[in-house]
């Protein structure tokens, strides 16, 4: 069942308290953040809710709780923002905060544990050769395409917004790649390519309840949905509807439903998927936990489809805010008695 503006509760901002923004940051995704953000912010006070912009590259996050600061919406990408350092100081602050905790934070930000888990699970996701600094000999990357066959995906694997990806069609091109990826990330993450249409999906929730919004199917120019392609021109397409068969667009919102709950996900999410030409079979690329929610972003497009506008999107995400042990901490006191000696 595809979730819509009637499955949304009624939430009255200004009883949300002081609210921090958290956007910028010190990734490679700074400028997307900051985009993010500024966006965020301006939806959460046309909302009634007392939101303030934070930078955490500017300021230090232990100035939340000295300013008062009752939850966050997290609008960082990337690392230090989505891959559960920020979730780990804001749980060791007890301030509640949008989106996954840090468990799941950490392991959805890293490309090749995610994709562990959902082979774990049984769930499509396309063939990969992961290589340490150590492995990444001329002679084991020159193997990579006899493996995977060609072409195929070169990746930093804890990177977003297609940063460092490159699409390999020949051996010659496989150095090149490999230099750009790990500008990035010390190791590196080669994919098997799938030939055919990329969509993605939102989910929003926790467990059980997690519900999927409408598919989005992106058209690229020459399919090449790259950074620039991604945020900054207007020449991709984005289909929402999707155009793709009913039968289809259930199975891959159920598939990236169950893709969430795999990786202990709550809040909102947004998972990325082809589908291969040859059989119409959906494999699962990575699942984002930390959405963008620019002018170009698929979230937000997904909601509209659903009924669901960018700003009552905002405050429902900071409406579901929270800790990994709740929302509000149980202090235990040494002199109290012992419930376990009753």
């Amino acid at each position: 069942m595809t979730l819509s503006v009637a499955d949304l509760p009624p939430v009255d901002g200004a009883a949300l308290g002081k609210v921090a923004v958290l956007m910028g940051g010190t990734s490679a995704e700074r400028e997307v953040s900051l985009m993010s953000g500024t966006g965020v912010l301006a939806a959460l006070k046309s909302q009634g809710v007392d939101a303030h912009a934070f930078d955490p590259a500017e300021r230090a996050l232990d100035e939340l709780k000295r300013e008062g600061f009752d939850r966050v919406f997290i609008a960082l990408h990337g690392r230090h923002g989505e891959d559960g350092t920020v979730q780990g100081a804001l749980e060791l602050l007890g301030i509640p905060y949008t989106g996954s905790g840090v468990m799941a934070s950490a392991v959805a930000m890293d490309k090749t544990m995610t994709k562990r888990v959902w082979k774990a699970e049984a769930l499509s996701t396309p063939d990969w050769v992961w290589l340490s600094p150590a492995e990444q000999t001329r002679e084991r990357v020159r193997e990579i395409p006899d493996t995977l066959g060609l072409p195929l995906i070169v990746k930093p694997p804890r990177e977003g917004s297609t940063i460092g990806i490159s699409k390999v069609q020949g051996y010659s091109e496989m150095a090149e790649a490999v230099q750009l990826a790990t500008r990035y990330d010390p190791d590196l993450l080669c994919e098997q390519f799938i030939e055919g249409d990329e969509v993605t999906c939102p989910v929003i929730g926790e467990g059980a309840s997690a519900q999927a919004l409408p598919v989005v199917k992106i058209v690229a120019p020459e399919g090449n949905y790259d950074y620039q392609n991604k945020y900054f021109t207007d020449d991709t397409r984005y289909l929402c509807p999707s155009t793709l068969p009913p039968d289809e667009e259930r199975e891959i919102q159920r598939l990236v439903v169950a893709a969430y709950r795999a990786l202990g996900c709550r809040g909102w999410g947004r998972a990325d998927l082809m589908i291969r030409a040859a059989d119409r079979k959906p494999f699962l690329l990575e699942m984002n936990t930390s959405p963008g929610m620019t002018g170009h972003s698929l979230v937000p497009m997904s909601a509209r489809a659903a009924g669901i506008s960018y700003e009552r999107l905002c405050l429902h995400l900071l409406s579901q805010a929270t800790l990994d042990s709740g929302p509000e901490r149980v202090l235990l006191d040494p002199a109290a008695p012992d419930p376990e000696a009753a």
